[in-house]
């Protein structure tokens, strides 16, 4: 059992290490920890996950997994660089197996039934994240799903993981709608510095700034819709259509200003 003090409360965790992955290897030299990617299993049961995870000739892991009881599963030390991440990119980081901590979640996905997270899993998954933030100093904006970053490939954790129950726990950031004035002063600074009003193109330019990859969305409607996709099931949950509507467009571009501010 660890007991982890955090802002004069104490955190009782208790890691299963029964089970161990063979697949990892050394961080990149010169790499830091800054990110925290959240995923699902897309998996019947926790067990077979595991199996998974641990299995040498899947060539695929991460430092933890959490079932629906709130079990926690140390699976790789954090000291090394766990393979869960994948083809993917956020800002100019393409080894994002090096520079983060992988979570993998039970739950069964977009294949099967993706069913509601357990709040079970979700207050273990808290205690987790508050713990690791504060010992790597991991910031709010750098606990991302792995479809934000990879948006081509990847749709976990999906449109049901509560994002909002760990913004309210202080742990990551969602951004809010822009007041008129606050949207206008942004398009002034668009007109100025691009002089561009398609708003594919802003969106575009405003969610590279953010950290997405954006290249194979630029001359892909496909590839766009997708992105847009991506940043709906992570930003905006309501409604996860694809579509640049107005509710996200601003949301993206409340998000640009946080990023520039």
């Amino acid at each position: 059992m660890k007991v982890i003090y955090i802002d004069y409360a104490i955190i009782w965790m208790k890691f299963i290490d029964k089970y161990k992955s063979a697949n990892f290897n050394k961080r990149k030299k010169g790499t830091f920890l800054n990110y925290i990617i959240l995923h699902y299993t897309a998996m019947k049961d926790y067990k077979e996950a595991l199996s998974q995870l641990c299995d040498k000739n899947n060539k695929v892991s991460s430092h933890f997994l959490i079932n629906k009881s709130g079990d926690i599963f140390y699976l790789v030390n954090i000291m090394n660089r766990a393979w869960h991440a994948g083809k993917s990119k956020w800002r100019k980081v393409s080894d994002i197996n090096s520079e983060s901590i992988g979570i993998e979640i039970d739950n069964s996905g977009h294949l099967y039934n993706f069913e509601n997270y357990t709040s079970k899993q979700i207050d273990s998954l808290i205690k987790l994240l508050k713990y690791i933030s504060y010992r790597y100093g991991i910031k709010k904006h750098n606990i991302l799903g792995h479809s934000d970053i990879s948006p081509y490939r990847k749709i976990d954790p999906g449109e049901k993981f509560p994002w909002m129950k760990l913004k309210r726990n202080n742990l990551t950031f969602l951004p809010n709608k822009l007041s008129q004035n606050k949207a206008n002063k942004i398009d002034k600074y668009f007109d100025n510095k691009l002089g561009e009003k398609d708003k594919k193109q802003r969106s575009l330019y405003m969610l590279k700034k953010i950290g997405y990859s954006i290249k194979p969305a630029k001359d892909n409607n496909t590839k766009y819709t997708m992105l847009i996709k991506a940043y709906q099931m992570h930003y905006r949950q309501s409604l996860v259509s694809g579509k640049l509507d107005l509710e996200t467009l601003q949301l993206i571009q409340s998000h640009f200003n946080e990023i520039l501010t």
